[in-house]
């Protein structure tokens, strides 16, 4: 069984930073990427940022430059740090693993972004 743990998510005002951070419990083997995606409230699940094992990474547009995605293949952990956020940026963020082509998610943690 494989489970993912989110942490990080809170309140912050805009202009601030946030951190977000995954552990991946149980049976890793073949973890092709890892990522995070976010869904606003009334809007579809997107892609916020990936990263490859091998350590390409991939970023929607509207945060490139604020958002910066790594790993820890050790510890099988995933970390997305979030800088200049905006009210935009409020979503739930949900944590996602490929592994032997099957998608795992976290339970999402609640970012939010006062103006």
């Amino acid at each position: 069984q494989v489970r993912l743990v989110e942490s990080g998510g809170g309140l912050v005002q805009a202009g601030g930073s946030l951190r977000l951070s995954c552990a991946v419990h149980g049976i890793t083997t073949n973890i092709n990427s890892m990522g995070w995606y976010r869904q606003a409230p009334g809007k579809q699940r997107e892609l916020v940022a990936s990263i490859t094992s091998g350590g390409s990474t991939n970023y929607v547009d509207s945060v490139k430059g604020r958002f910066t995605i790594s790993r820890d293949n050790a510890k099988i952990t995933v970390h997305l740090q979030m800088n200049s956020l905006n009210p935009e940026d409020t979503a739930v963020y949900y944590c996602n693993i490929l592994m032997s082509g099957k998608n795992y998610w976290g339970q999402g943690t609640q970012v939010t972004v006062s103006s």
